[in-house]
């Protein structure tokens, strides 16, 4: 494997596509380690995806179940546990002891020995999927306690712990149909998402205790260029500012959580001229501006090129206007990274989280077989890339599916769990974020947003 180094900043004359496997950065972000997927999570069709943190642990999902690694030196993070239990997409949470699996694929049982069921299977066949629970109170033996079943299963789920005497952590799962016509466990109209109560003293008690409809005109409808709103893809919550952001497919959505089991719709907005799957959201530290991602061409679309353009399969900075019942979502920009991918490569706005720099609004984020990009939304109106990393294609004769699902900081590094090559640790070296390497968390969740003050 070979590397280089460029600047960041965009250049008049388009920087060359690197070569398969070569790696191209900003001087100022570095990869310092690589964890190869391995046994049951090796093969191309088992898919690295979301990760969670707590303590000196990381836990990173993959389709055939979930790994976690130490990271008491997170210059070589290693491997403690590797849990096989299939089930896509296998996106990861965590609360106190309790770690949360979500299964978005039909499965013959709720069991880790379960295996798929096909839409077409006859009707009486069994079917599951939702979410599973387990104990991490010892992360190298994690223990399976619960599931619940859910409509449309569970594609992502985000965690709102209770208020008041109420110890308890919700679970807001988001699925959704993409064919938006009766499949087996997911009836149409699907314009909701699912509740799940877990009590944190007894959470084999845990049961779904709602399912707000979110959209009762139907949501978008849809069109040529957009998905037609059927549920949501991801939600993310600010538990301290009693709010949560959805990205649901036509719509995005600002919600008022302060009754975590009764979420309830402030605003909607749409973007039918640029955004064809609105797909997660991260709000800003002081919940002032919220970033959305479009997920164009699902993942698996070579969307990074000079034909999409600058402003499809980007994200869109919106301000947060007015008070209360009347705040608005208001349109301020677009951020794409300036950079041309492969026609093999998957490349689309994805996950990413806050890097805590106070006084600024300053972002990693994944985007597939883009990279890793960090950029500075301070400015809603004119956000600037400030670092970016990122490997050569995975090949130049077929698309495969790869790169960095998920990218996210957590106590002074940039973890990121690459789809095909495994878990990757980066560091950066920038004076504008040079404080942030202070700052340290116990417990970190992409989908549930802490003010970083408190850090």
């Amino acid at each position: 494997m070979t590397s280089f180094l460029v600047s960041a900043p965009a250049q008049a004359d388009p920087a060359p596509i690197p070569g398969v496997d070569e790696i191209v950065s900003s001087p100022n972000l570095k990869l310092i380690d690589n964890d190869p997927k391995k046994g049951a999570f090796a093969p191309e069709g088992a898919f690295n995806t979301d990760l969670a943190f707590q303590g000196k642990y990381a836990y990173a999902g993959n389709y055939n179940g979930f790994t976690v690694y130490d990271l008491s030196n997170p210059r070589n993070p290693v491997e403690i546990t590797q849990l096989l239990c299939p089930g896509a997409q296998n996106d990861v949470s965590i609360y106190g002891n309790l770690l949360f699996l979500g299964t978005d694929s039909i499965r013959s049982d709720d069991s880790c020995n379960s295996v798929s069921v096909p839409n077409s299977a006859p009707p009486e066949t069994p079917r599951w999927e939702g979410i599973k629970i387990f104990d991490i109170s010892d992360p190298r033996n994690p223990k399976y306690l619960k599931a619940v079943k859910t409509d449309c299963g569970s594609h992502t789920l985000t965690l709102v712990p209770g208020k008041g005497r109420d110890r308890s952590v919700y679970a807001y799962v988001s699925s959704y149909n993409l064919d938006v016509v009766d499949l087996p466990n997911c009836a149409q109209p699907h314009d909701k998402i699912s509740i799940v109560k877990v009590p944190l003293k007894k959470p084999t008690e845990a049961q779904l205790v709602s399912a707000p409809v979110l959209f009762p005109d139907g949501g978008f409808p849809g069109d040529a260029d957009s998905r037609t709103t059927s549920g949501c893809h991801d939600i993310t919550a600010y538990p301290e500012k009693d709010i949560a952001a959805g990205a649901c497919m036509g719509d995005g959505v600002l919600l008022d959580i302060s009754k975590p089991a009764a979420p309830r719709v402030i605003t909607t907005v749409r973007d039918a001229e640029n955004f064809a799957f609105w797909h997660s959201a991260t709000f800003n530290n002081d919940a002032t501006k919220v970033v959305f991602t479009d997920e164009l061409g699902g993942g698996g679309g070579a969307e990074c090129l000079p034909s999409i353009g600058a402003n499809k399969g980007a994200d869109a900075i919106y301000d947060i206007t007015g008070k209360g019942n009347k705040r608005k979502l208001e349109f301020r920009s677009y951020f794409k990274i300036p950079r041309d991918n492969a026609p093999t490569e998957n490349c689309v706005a994805h996950n990413g989280s806050l890097i805590p720099v106070k006084g600024r609004d300053i972002m990693v984020q994944a985007w597939y077989q883009g990279g890793i990009s960090i950029w500075d939304f301070t400015n809603s109106r004119k956000p600037v890339e400030i670092a970016f990393w990122e490997r050569g294609p995975l090949s130049t004769e077929r698309l495969i599916l790869g790169g960095s699902w998920s990218a996210y900081w957590y106590n002074g590094f940039i973890y990121s769990n690459d789809i095909q090559k495994g878990f990757d640790t980066l560091e950066v070296s920038d004076r504008r974020i040079d404080k942030a390497e202070k700052k340290r968390t116990w417990q970190f969740n992409a989908q549930t947003q802490t003010s970083y003050n408190r850090w």
